[in-house]
C-alpha cells in the first residue's frame, strides 16, 4: 500500500511540482490549501502576483490537483492566521522587526499541518520549501537546499525534532529553473507563475498602514535622536523602521546614518554611524534545538536574517530556552525580532528569537 502525504499547496509552481514528484515517486497525495482570509483584489490579480494565499493561488492549486489527479481541500485557517497578524503588529510596536514566514511555518504548516495529517492517518507531510532533511546513521536532519539561492532552511528551524522523519521537501534537491521546467513537463498551468516577494498579507508593502489599522489606539509618533539624544527630526511611527535601515529616515543629514536602536517607551528612534551598528554577539530566547542541547560552546555558522551569510560564531545554550551567540567577527544589524539559526555546514543545529545584541 502505497505511504500517504499530506501536502501544502499553495497553487504556486514550487508546491504544484512537489505534488508531481511525490505522485511520480508512488505516494498517496492528498493536497491541502490554506484559507488565511487574504483575499485579492477585483480583478484577481494583486495577491496573485505577490501573495501565496488568496483566492486566485487556491483556483491555481485546484487545477494542480485535478490535472494530478489528487485529492484536494481548502481548510478555513483564518482565526489562526489572525494570531500572525497580531503578532506581526505587536512586534513593530515593541521595536521589534518581525517575521512572520518562521512563525506562519511554526504555528500552520508544520504545527496545524502535522494535527491534520494525523486526522488523515497520513504518513508524512510535505511542501513546496527549498530545504532537504537527510537520513543518517544517527537520525533525521534538516539541511540546506540544493540551490543556495532558494533556500529556505533559515525559516524552518523551528522544526519540532519529532516531525522530521514524518517531513518531506520533494524540490529541495533541485534548482529553480529544474522545477520550472518540471512544471512544463507535466503541464501544469503554473510553470511561469511568478514567485510570492512580499509578506502575503501586506500585498502593497504598506505594513505600517496595515499596523495602524490594525492598533489603532497606539500612538507611536515620536524624534529621531542621534546617540548623544540631540533631537534630528520627527517621525510619524517607529513602525517604519528597523535596525540598520538608511533610506526613507524622513530628513537630511550631512553624513549618512543608520537607525541602530528602536525605543518603544519613547517612540525615538536613534540613528548614528555604520560602525555603531557592529556587534560581536547577541542572546536568543525561544531557542529550538534539533540537536541536543549542547553542554558547553558550540562552534556553528550563525545566520541573523534571511539574506545573510552565516558568520563564524560561538554558541552557548542557556537556560528557560535562552542562548548566547559570540561572533568571530563582529556582525552588523543585529535586529531584535529577527531570527538567529545556527548551522554546521548545510545542517541546520538550530536557532531563536533575537533579544538583544551587545
Amino acid at each position: 500500500m502505497a505511504a500517504r502525504v499530506v501536502l501544502a499547496m499553495s497553487g504556486g509552481v514550487d508546491s504544484s511540482v512537489a505534488a508531481y514528484l511525490l505522485r511520480r515517486q508512488g505516494y498517496e497525495v492528498i493536497g491541502l490549501f490554506m484559507r488565511t482570509g487574504i483575499h485579492s483584489d477585483a480583478d484577481g490579480r494583486a495577491d496573485h502576483k505577490k501573495g501565496c494565499c488568496s483566492a486566485v493561488d487556491a483556483s491555481d492549486a485546484r487545477r494542480v490537483a485535478d490535472r494530478l489527479d489528487i485529492p484536494f481541500y481548502a481548510l478555513d485557517f483564518e482565526q489562526e492566521f489572525n494570531r500572525i497578524i497580531d503578532y506581526f503588529a505587536d512586534e513593530y510596536l515593541s521595536g521589534r522587526t518581525p517575521n512572520p514566514c518562521v512563525v506562519c511555518n511554526n504555528w500552520l504548516k508544520f504545527g496545524q499541518l502535522w494535527s491534520y495529517g494525523q486526522q488523515l492517518q497520513a504518513d508524512f507531510i510535505a511542501t513546496g520549501h527549498y530545504a532537504q532533511v537527510i537520513r543518517t546513521a544517527t537520525g533525521m536532519e534538516l539541511h540546506r537546499a540544493a540551490d543556495p539561492d532558494k533556500d529556505q532552511s533559515y525559516v524552518l528551524y523551528g522544526l519540532r525534532r519529532e516531525v522530521l522523519p514524518h517531513l518531506l521537501f520533494p524540490i529541495g534537491g533541485y534548482r529553480k529553473d529544474e522545477v520550472r521546467a518540471l512544471a512544463r513537463e507535466a503541464g501544469l498551468g503554473v510553470a511561469d507563475k511568478p514567485d510570492s516577494v512580499e509578506i502575503c498579507f501586506v500585498p502593497d508593502g504598506d505594513h505600517a498602514a496595515l499596523i495602524r489599522q490594525r492598533r489603532p489606539q497606539h500612538a507611536t509618533a515620536g524624534h529621531i535622536v542621534d546617540i548623544s539624544g540631540k533631537v534630528l527630526a520627527e517621525h510619524d511611527g517607529i513602525e517604519h523602521f528597523t535596525i540598520g535601515q538608511r533610506k526613507g529616515l524622513g530628513f537630511a543629514a550631512g553624513q549618512r546614518r543608520y537607525v541602530l536602536k528602536i525605543v518603544p517607551a519613547t517612540n525615538d528612534v536613534v540613528v548614528g554611524p555604520r560602525e555603531e551598528l557592529l556587534a560581536s554577539g547577541l542572546e536568543a530566547s525561544g531557542v529550538n534545538w534539533l540537536i541536543d542541547a549542547p553542554p558547553g560552546e558550540l562552534a556553528c555558522q550563525a545566520k541573523i536574517r534571511y539574506r545573510h551569510s552565516a558568520a563564524p560564531a560561538r554558541v552557548t545554550a542557556l537556560p528557560n530556552g535562552r542562548a548566547k551567540v559570540e561572533f568571530d567577527a563582529p556582525q552588523s544589524a543585529v535586529t531584535p525580532g529577527q531570527a538567529v539559526v545556527f548551522y554546521n555546514g548545510s545542517r541546520v543545529l538550530g536557532g531563536g528569537w533575537i533579544d538583544t545584541a551587545f
